[in-house]
């Protein structure tokens, strides 16, 4: 006499996709880091002729424009170089990583629904 056995195991898992949040940090992070680029440039005097200096203060323009006569810049001249702190750098990397984490907060993974499915068959 033959007897079959047979089962099915059926399993739902929930999987978070992160892509958005990663792609929404590295666009801060790079933000973040040039404007720290631009504010260790102006303190330490940087010349601003120089290429990617120069390209760094153009793309960070933007961001800091918006904060900048808030205070006044602080200088000290150097026999070569003019050391410039430049607190509108500061506020805006201060608010950019709030906006950012308030962005992060915001986006939630996204959830996918995966069925695993598992047939047992023996035959005894």
């Amino acid at each position: 006499m033959e007897s079959k056995i047979e089962r099915k195991e059926v399993r739902s898992s929930y999987e978070e996709s992160h892509t958005a949040q990663a792609i929404i940090g590295t666009v801060f992070g790079l933000m973040e880091a040039m404007l720290a680029f631009r504010f260790i440039f102006k303190l330490f005097g940087a010349n601003p002729q120089s290429g990617f200096v120069k390209g760094i203060y153009s793309a960070t323009q933007f961001f800091v424009g918006i904060f900048q006569g808030i205070f006044s810049l602080g200088t000290a001249k150097g026999v070569e170089t003019t050391a410039i702190f430049e607190p509108g750098t500061l506020i805006a990397m201060i608010i950019l990583a709030i906006i950012a984490w308030v962005v992060l907060k915001l986006v939630k993974p996204r959830d996918s629904n995966r069925i695993e499915k598992t047939d047992y068959k023996a035959n005894e």
